[in-house]
């Protein structure tokens, strides 16, 4: 039986988290310039995430860092709306709900913190992740909202909470 703990974001989890955000990216063949592949705050994701209103949970697997994700107030987005962002497992936790569970965290804490939508950038190569975002209710947009950067990024969706 697997034990998993979704905790917040330490400081000592930043070098564990950009080696699974740029593998998982990099497996997938989408380790492409203008995505948080190549993105400086990826690196330190503990200090991005100590801005107001975001939240970032890590998911540990038998007391292995195996994930996380988060919520951000990305520049340029509609009042009340944020990113889901830097959503990423490690092979071995995924297909475990751990994603779902991780994703359900992130969803719950932007209604807590007063957010109506919460958007997000992907891209095909993603297959999993997006089947996972449309049985969550995302839809699809048909461009970018708000200032990420991350051009690279060639799918939208945005869902309601």
């Amino acid at each position: 039986m697997n034990t998993i703990v979704i905790r917040n974001i330490q400081p000592s989890d930043n070098p564990y988290l950009a080696k699974i955000v740029k593998g998982t990216l990099a497996e997938f063949g989408a380790n492409r310039p203008n995505t948080v592949y190549y993105d400086p705050t990826t690196d330190a994701l503990y200090e991005l995430f100590q801005k107001e209103g975001a939240a970032y949970f890590v998911a540990e697997m038998n007391g292995e860092i195996v994930g996380g994700g988060g919520i951000y107030p990305t520049d340029g987005l509609p009042d009340a709306t944020c990113e889901l962002v830097k959503m990423y497992l490690l092979p071995q936790a995924r297909g475990s709900g751990l994603g779902r569970t991780l994703i359900e965290k992130c969803l719950a804490t932007a209604k807590e913190y007063g957010y109506k939508q919460v958007y997000l950038e992907s891209m095909p190569e993603l297959k999993q992740a997006l089947k996972i975002y449309a049985k969550f209710g995302f839809e699809y947009l048909k461009g970018p909202m708000g200032n990420s950067g991350h051009t690279g990024c060639s799918l939208w969706m945005l869902k309601s909470v």
